[in-house]
């Protein structure tokens, strides 16, 4: 984030929550409870249960409910044979049912959290992520990352970390490891370099010898709290405070971040209000908020946005918006506003995966083209990857964002029991005539005394009005009474049809 941001984190036993606030707005929200924390980053023995030759992927059990999932592409091949992951350079890549075989054992990493039905990713290509750095034990090239500026900077940063590791791997007299440099080691003295590289390789050496130690489906490696990867990951040179609400976690976080991050100490600071610190910025309703299908915009027009397992759909709509003096203007407006809420809510409601975005039509080429430069300019502030495309030629904006975690609606909410997730439920006349119709099929294997219908009370009104005369007429047709009980406890699309 380019701009001045503050971090707000509200902490309890079950639950942590943390806002990132800019321009006194809500533009991210992280949340961890203590019985759902995420794995992405945990480091397992893992145990091959199945390989799939067809799909060059293998499910290895780690301990969870469900096997988890590699591919051969995240397969770590040992150096001399191409490097981590990779063949040598014009052969074809090692087929994955000549490197794994049932039973073994291998040291694996959580990329992807399990979502939905899906078990977790995994790599063999083990990372421990830094302050500044990301230790790739198993290789030994030096990447920086692509937002740190001009070549020569890179190539000085590049130098500077070949001569660190080097002394760093003399001392102990382990290889040197390859290193990833992050964004915020752009400004870094070697001092702090040095000090990252050494907690690093200390971290992993315990690692390490813990999975040697350890039976398969052992967690040798837990990835950091949210509390704590909010020192890590969340603070950069822009953030201006960090405000939490427990003393205890305060006391801890300042000798976490002696150790680990010295220069966010000073912006750390203990909430001691009366109101509660998400009350400061309204984020509760604006939680509420990030869980509706709809997002208003100032201007009068509006969102719509689904979320289904194949992608996310954003539907831009100009609803009461006549601000501007002519059409193409008023469309313009909104899609140039919707560009800019849409980015917000992207990070808000940490949507990954495809999106399709249906902006509302515009004649001119010049407006397509702002509306899309806004959103690409807006979309460059996410901290998380993504990639844009142009308007294809239905008009529809494309593009994807990662996904490493769940959504937080799928966070905060279950699907309805009532419609299971459709987001409608049938309507009681129809309902009616399933009832209708099954009393009939009944009828014709069971010879009771009395059928009676128990159903919600929406139900039963209609029976016993709009649609008495179908009901008596059925009752004459099969020559049997049928009664009538209203059931609080069902919902509009259930029933039962008791035989008496």
């Amino acid at each position: 984030m380019s701009h001045s941001h503050d971090i707000l984190i509200n902490w309890a036993p079950q639950e942590t929550r943390v806002a990132i606030i800019e321009g006194g707005a809500v533009q991210e929200l992280h949340v961890e409870r203590a019985l759902e924390r995420g794995l992405v980053g945990n480091i397992y023995v893992g145990k091959v249960v199945r390989v799939l030759p067809g799909m060059q992927s293998a499910f290895i059990d780690i301990g969870l409910e469900r096997a988890a999932f590699l591919h051969v592409a995240d397969l770590h091949t040992e150096a001399g044979q191409g490097g981590a992951g990779k063949p040598p350079r014009n052969e074809p890549p090692v087929p994955i049912e000549k490197r794994l075989h049932e039973g073994q054992t291998l040291m694996v990493q959580v990329l992807k959290d399990p979502i939905g039905t899906k078990g977790a990713r995994l790599t063999s290509q083990i990372s421990v992520a830094g302050r500044m750095l990301v230790y790739l034990p198993q290789d030994d090239h030096i990447g920086i990352s692509q937002k740190i500026g001009s070549p020569e900077t890179r190539e000085q940063l590049r130098e500077r970390m070949v001569q660190l590791t080097q002394a760093a791997a003399q001392v102990d007299g382990r290889p040197a490891g390859g290193y990833i440099l992050r964004t915020n080691a752009e400004e870094a003295t070697d001092t702090e370099l040095q000090a990252d590289i050494a907690y690093l390789r200390k971290t992993w050496l315990a690692v390490r010898e813990r999975g040697l130690k350890s039976p398969p489906g052992q967690l040798v490696y837990q990835e950091l709290s949210l509390v704590q990867r909010v020192l890590r990951d969340l603070v950069t040179e822009t953030t201006q405070t960090i405000r939490i609400d427990s003393r205890e976690q305060f006391e801890l976080l300042q000798a976490f971040g002696q150790e680990y991050s010295p220069s966010a100490v000073g912006r750390l600071a203990l909430y001691r209000g009366e109101r509660p610190i998400f009350d400061l910025y309204n984020i509760d309703t604006e939680i509420q908020r990030a869980l509706a299908r709809r997002v208003d915009l100032k201007s009068g027009g509006y969102l719509i946005i689904d979320q289904t397992e194949a992608l996310t759909t954003i539907d831009v709509n100009t609803g009461g918006y006549v601000g501007a003096r002519n059409f193409d203007e008023t469309i313009f407006k909104t899609n140039l506003e919707a560009a800019h809420a849409i980015a917000r809510q992207l990070r808000l409601r940490n949507l990954g995966g495809i999106i399709i975005v249906d902006f509302i039509d515009m004649g001119r080429e010049e407006h397509r083209d702002s509306v899309l430069a806004e959103l690409r300019k807006q979309m460059a502030r996410d901290r998380t990857k993504g990639t844009l495309s142009g308007f294809s030629q239905l008009g529809l904006v494309e593009m994807t964002r990662k996904r490493t975690r769940e959504s937080l609606a799928h966070m905060l909410c279950t699907p309805c029991p009532t419609c299971d997730g459709r987001g409608q439920v049938r309507t009681a006349r129809t309902t009616c005539y399933d009832i209708l119709r099954e009393i009939l099929r009944e009828a014709r294997q069971f010879n009771p005394k009395e059928f009676r219908v128990v159903a919600h009370s929406t139900v039963v009104e209609m029976l016993l009005d709009e649609e008495s005369q179908h009901l008596a007429g059925l009752s004459d047709f099969i020559g049997k009474p049928i009664s009538l009980q209203s059931e609080p406890s069902l919902s509009p699309e259930q029933y039962d049809i008791v035989l008496l």
